[in-house]
């Protein structure tokens, strides 16, 4: 049983169910193997993790092994793990491994190769075209009709043996599905073989380069229809429908447009699409990072990330809210998922924060909010970090340094308010015995940060992210034997190698569809239009152009994952804000901040669903209360944009006083935002809270002068009936 399993045991049945679906919109579940199919699935994902280990360790892959191995074995993985869906999606996959069946047939036995099976079918579709049906079928047919019939009998067995496999046992693979992973094995190794010659006849594609590029871009499709369900399959589907259309479509968005067979080698033979900077940032930095999470993990540093927060904070004010605070900020600079640290922390954290009086719905919300900080905080900032450094050419540790203060300006902010919320309702922290002084929890398990402390010294003396993870994760296995019940032998070993390898699919498999709407916005010249319009709806506000961005980062961010909706949103609006006088890495953290909206923006918000699955509360509810814990979220974005010290551009003194200025600034938006500094806060304290709020984020002297001086009048204003009573509760089976 894994962790997170038995972290979730507490919950009932009903309550697990629901978590599960809520999961399920963040990627859909896995098959669980047995027999060979296990042996082979575990066998690829060993070779996953000793491939990209070798790689970071020992030598470097050259750029068509290190691109196309990872996208080979991560395409397959998907085949066999991941159901089709429903019964009707398995007779449509049915029928496509046949015709594909019958492509190959065609090619081979038909036809005397693959050149003289295209040429004939793209003669018979230029004289459908220009003379019609008719004609091309009396002049053109050729053997062509030998390859439709052949379809028929394909079909024939493949229909009702898919459905009898999948009845027989939903967890193995059906006929569709080997064949379907053997087909785009085909494709992807066609690729790396054929690397250096694809290079040299760039745009003079030949039929079997057409051939295979078509098969591999439809079948990358439905490896991220499996994964992540049709929402972003169909944004992918749209946009090659728009590289299409091009000359059809309303005039701000017209282009020339491109026949099927151009696009399609665009998108898959070359490194702008599915081979693009998405697959080369998952293949040279996230997985090995995943992988080192999973092995960090395994280390036990898990339950430490726990016991050194709840030894912190735990009797203070509100203390279980901010151990979910402090230990979503550990759990999340590893894990760079704000779901799976919802999820891993959250199952812990939320019914003690209910236990210790907190609202299920706060309780809830308060899990997400901080969890999402993680995405911030290095060293793991998850792959939107990684595809920053890639996108603006920027050193990683260079994002990471950038990223620090920000990140623990959002987790102060976070715990301000759990802060004040706590005032407000009088509520206590964990009371007696049960908690240990936190040196003799950082004495005994201080150990576990060594492999944080590794990975961070090494990318910050100019060793690469990948050579950095890889030792990290040697570290993870040589901490673990600091203690005899964590000790990783080679069956943890092997555990970890195979939750890291697995680990990797849910963003493996977006490379399909990012590439493809990348590649198509770099064709069709969309990104250079979309910046145009960002700047006539601002016109010249700055603020307005922000707004905008949110708008699209929140809309995209309902269909697809956040670090494909930080891509897209970056690759169309950062042009735009540059425009406005917004440098390059201050842009781009404007919109990897924004994307991050959609986990705890209703009404998608999984990861404060998942939240409120956990705390057994009203989802709606939750994810509006998360909402205003992570507020946050909109300001950095806005200090980014007006302060380019916050992200150390400026002197000195300019940086100083420009944190110097948020850290007040953040403390009394925590006080503002929660209506509570002594005691409850009347309309126009609110209002001055607001005001000495907005003079504290603005860094100057003066400001922060005058903004203190404000606060500290609400201050004064509060001075009588600042004492709330404190909520008595039952402390008892906290662990």
């Amino acid at each position: 049983m894994s962790n997170e399993e038995q972290q979730l045991d507490s919950l009932s049945p009903e309550e697990r169910k629901k978590l599960k679906e809520l999961m399920e919109k963040d990627a859909k579940t896995e098959r669980k193997l047995t027999g060979p199919w296990a042996w082979l699935v575990a066998a690829l994902a060993a070779a996953m993790v000793a491939i990209y280990f070798y790689g970071a360790g020992v030598a470097a892959l050259s750029t068509e092994y290190h691109l196309g191995v990872y996208v080979l074995i991560t395409f397959v993985l998907v085949f066999l793990l991941y159901p089709a869906g429903s019964r009707t999606a398995h007779g449509g996959l049915s029928l496509i491994s046949a015709a594909l069946l019958s492509v190959l047939v065609s090619c081979f036995l038909i036809y005397d190769s693959p050149t003289a099976f295209y040429q004939q079918l793209t003669l018979f579709r230029e004289t459908w075209e220009y003379d019609g049906l008719a004609t091309a079928i009396a002049q053109d047919l050729d053997k062509l009709h030998y390859s439709l019939w052949l379809v028929l009998p394909f079909a024939a067995v493949l229909l009702p043996l898919d459905q009898w496999l999948n009845k027989r046992n939903h967890n193995s693979p059906t006929a569709s599905d080997v064949i379907l992973a053997l087909m785009v094995a085909g494709t992807v190794i066609y690729w790396i073989s054929q690397f250096e010659a694809l290079n040299y006849r760039a745009g003079a594609e030949n039929e079997v380069d057409m051939l295979i590029s078509i098969v591999g871009l439809l079948l990358s499709l439905e490896i991220c229809r499996r994964v992540l369900g049709w929402s972003i399959t169909l944004i992918g589907v749209g946009m090659i429908a728009f590289a299409l259309f091009g000359p059809y479509l309303p005039e701000l968005f017209a282009h020339r447009g491109f026949r099927f067979e151009r696009l399609a080698t665009a998108l898959f033979l070359t490194t702008n699409g599915v081979f693009g900077v998405m697959a080369s940032v998952l293949a040279t930095y996230v997985i090995l990072f995943i992988f080192f999470g999973a092995f960090l993990q395994k280390s036990g540093a898990g339950k430490f990330f726990i016991d050194l927060p709840l030894a912190l904070a735990g009797r203070s004010t509100g203390g279980p809210a901010k151990v979910a605070v402090i230990s979503s900020a550990l759990f999340g600079s590893v894990s760079g998922s704000a779901i799976a640290n919802t999820v891993s922390s959250g199952a812990f954290t939320i019914p003690m924060m209910k236990r210790a009086g907190f609202k299920p719905h706060v309780a809830g919300a308060i899990e997400p909010a901080a969890s999402i900080g993680g995405m911030f905080l290095p060293p793991i900032m998850g792959a939107g970090g990684f595809l920053m450094a890639e996108l603006t050419g920027t050193p990683y540790s260079t994002i990471m340094i950038l990223s620090i203060g920000p990140a623990i300006l959002y987790f102060l902010a976070v715990y301000c308010m759990v802060h004040f919320e706590a005032k407000k309702h009088g509520l206590v922290g964990i009371q007696g015995e049960e908690i240990p002084h936190w040196k003799t929890v950082f004495k005994a398990g201080w150990y576990y940060a060594l492999p944080l402390v590794i990975i961070t010294v090494l990318l910050l003396t100019g060793r690469s992210a990948g050579n950095s993870a890889f030792w990290a994760t040697l570290s993870c296995i040589a901490v673990s034997w600091v203690n005899k019940e964590t000790r990783m032998g080679p069956r943890e070993i092997w555990d970890a190698i195979q939750v890291g390898a697995r680990n990797t699919l849910i963003v493996g498999a977006t490379i399909g569809v990012i590439g493809v709407i990348v590649g198509t916005i770099s064709l069709t010249g969309m990104g250079l239009k979309f910046s145009d319009l960002i700047i006539s709806m601002a016109g010249d506000s700055l603020f307005l152009a922000l707004v905008l961005v949110a708008i699209a980062s929140l809309v995209l961010g309902m269909g697809v994952p956040v670090t494909a909706a930080y891509l897209i949103v970056a690759v169309l609006a950062v042009p735009a804000l540059g425009e406005f006088g917004v440098s390059a890495i201050a842009a781009h953290m404007i919109v990897y901040w924004l994307s991050q909206d959609s986990n705890i923006t209703p009404p998608v918000c999984v990861a404060a669903y998942a939240g409120a699955a956990i705390a057994g509360s009203d989802p709606w509810k939750t994810g509006w209360t998360s909402f205003k814990f992570a507020k946050m979220l909109y300001v950095m974005p806005l200090l980014f944009a007006y302060v380019p010290a916050m992200l150390l551009d400026g002197t000195t003194l300019e940086i100083i006083t420009a944190f110097v200025s948020a850290t007040l600034g953040t403390i009394a938006f925590g006080a503002f935002s929660m209506g509570y500094l002594r005691r409850r806060t009347k309309l126009y304290e609110w209002l001055l809270l607001g005001a000495g709020t907005l003079l504290l984020y603005w860094p100057t002297f003066l400001s922060d002068i005058a903004g203190l001086a404000v606060i500290a009048l609400v201050w004064w204003l509060q001075r009588e009936g600042s004492t709330a009573p404190a909520v008595k509760v039952n402390h008892s089976n906290i662990s």
